[in-house]
């Protein structure tokens, strides 16, 4: 056997079939056959950790399931640091058996990675989206605005229970409030990728009405380049009229 038809035969091999393999090609010495082996036994060892890392990041959605709930929503919001732009909150239910290697919070993948997850969910999941507008965010402050904006897409949902990312909600439906939820809950980390994305969406269409923000680049944050537009050009209405720094430019 060629050293390309061992490795077809390793692309996608499980961890048993890799095992019989391993001692059928113990004895074979090629460079490619040795690489090969090697490479399918990272490949093995990365989605066993990953599946493990799943696994972990289930246990409070299999608590609930085991307490009988079975529309079990996460919870996450983004957008509460920005200077411009609304807060976006966004609530999942993952369907029964849902599996995607390497999801957790959504700071913490690339944009490819968000992408492709976002995509996956979009197609699987039950999703419901709440946005609250920087005006109101002057009126009743970034945390309340964050929580009506969790609490609006857990109104479309309606599930049974609910994990949250590090807030307490005023529904009256089962909870858990997780600190760091989104690297610690699967569902708030399918929201989290949700809510970042949409929110980043937004602010990428907003920047084509104030393009000499870079809203597209920063989404609001208060990068040099923000600061530098609102001291040449001045404040716009998605901006936080309450924040400082936009309010010390007012």
């Amino acid at each position: 056997m060629n050293i390309n038809e061992i490795k077809t035969q390793l692309a996608g091999i499980s961890r048993m079939e890799f095992e019989k393999l391993k001692v059928k090609f113990a004895e074979d010495a090629r460079k490619g056959v040795v690489s090969a082996l090697n490479q399918a036994e990272r490949r093995l060892v990365t989605e066993e950790q990953q599946r493990i890392q799943f696994q972990e990041r289930s246990i409070f959605e299999a608590r609930y399931q085991a307490e009988g709930y079975k529309r079990i929503a996460g919870v996450d919001e983004v957008g509460r640091g920005p200077l411009a732009g609304p807060v976006v909150a966004a609530a999942v239910i993952l369907p029964d058996g849902f599996y995607h290697p390497g999801l957790t919070d959504s700071k913490q993948l690339s944009k490819k990675q968000r992408m492709v997850a976002y995509q996956h969910i979009q197609d699987v999941a039950e999703i419901a989206i709440g946005i609250i507008e920087p005006e109101e965010i002057d009126r009743i402050n970034i945390y309340q605005a964050s929580k009506q904006a969790m609490q609006q897409a857990v109104a479309v949902l309606k599930p049974d229970a609910l994990l949250v990312d590090a807030m307490a909600l005023d529904v009256d439906l089962p909870q858990e409030s997780l600190i760091k939820g989104d690297a610690r809950s699967i569902s708030i980390a399918a929201a989290s990728v949700i809510a970042k994305e949409t929110r980043d969406a937004m602010m990428a269409e907003y920047a084509q009405l104030y393009p000499e923000y870079g809203f597209e680049q920063h989404a609001g944050y208060g990068t040099a380049q923000h600061l530098q537009a609102l001291d040449t050009i001045g404040v716009t209405p998605i901006h936080r009229k309450t924040f400082k720094p936009v309010l010390d430019r007012l």
